[in-house]
């Protein structure tokens, strides 16, 4: 039984939706991501000290190889491969509906899905008919990673002692286990017991919804 060859897939996201697929699978491709770190320069150190900035997309290159020579020879015929590139060419172009290049979701088999916008789009003419029409390209693919801003968030998850929380107590559990566990630091137990006006410390019952108060920078209640 033959192996089905499963194609690098683009589908268009913004409407009006459309899809496509390459002509040739890749060889390869590239996926980079960054973050963008400061450095915090302090007199009479050997080093500077580095803070975490942001995170920057994250990238996705690729080379596609196009040919139309299959489809209608070398001679007079012979069909531009601009054909079967300019749906790849288009990503990069405004759209006159959402007045900017569309968002898309590339997907190769299970290996491969990136949602997307182009960043660059670079077409490059190999083979050529005796009338000057391309035949051959390759098309390098500088795509940038598209996430919304309430995904991210959902997706991060992030958590932080400055934000009031509810903790509910565990069997076994002391305060100083809920302070080391919600601020890293089992000293704050007094917060917990004091905002929750906690007899014993060592034994808070088991199912209770204990108020987990915010601290400022220094540790204190806020």
């Amino acid at each position: 039984m033959p192996m089905t060859v499963t194609k690098l897939r683009f589908d268009i996201l913004d409407p009006p939706t459309s899809s496509f697929t390459a002509q040739f699978n890749p060889t390869d491709y590239s996926r980079t991501k960054a973050a963008q770190i400061a450095e915090i320069g302090i007199p009479g150190i050997d080093s500077p000290i580095l803070q975490f900035v942001r995170g920057q997309n994250e990238r996705l290159t690729v080379d596609l190889l196009f040919d139309s020579t299959e489809t209608g020879g070398l001679g007079a015929d012979a069909v531009a491969v601009t054909t079967l590139t300019d749906q790849v060419y288009r990503l990069v172009k405004i759209r006159s509906q959402t007045h900017a290049p569309p968002k898309f979701r590339v997907t190769w088999g299970t290996g491969l899905t990136f949602v997307a916008i182009a960043e660059q789009v670079q077409q490059k003419f190999t083979l050529f008919s005796p009338d000057g029409v391309p035949l051959r390209a390759t098309v390098s693919l500088s795509l940038r990673e598209y996430k919304t801003l309430a995904g991210q968030l959902a997706e991060l998850n992030l958590q932080s002692p400055d934000h009031t929380k509810v903790h509910v107590v565990k069997r076994g559990q002391t305060l100083s286990d809920i302070a080391a566990a919600e601020y890293g630091d089992p000293g704050a137990w007094r917060v917990i017991a004091e905002a929750n006006a906690v007899a014993d410390p060592r034994r808070p019952r088991p199912g209770a919804s204990l108020v987990i108060p915010a601290l400022d920078p220094r540790g204190v209640r806020a």
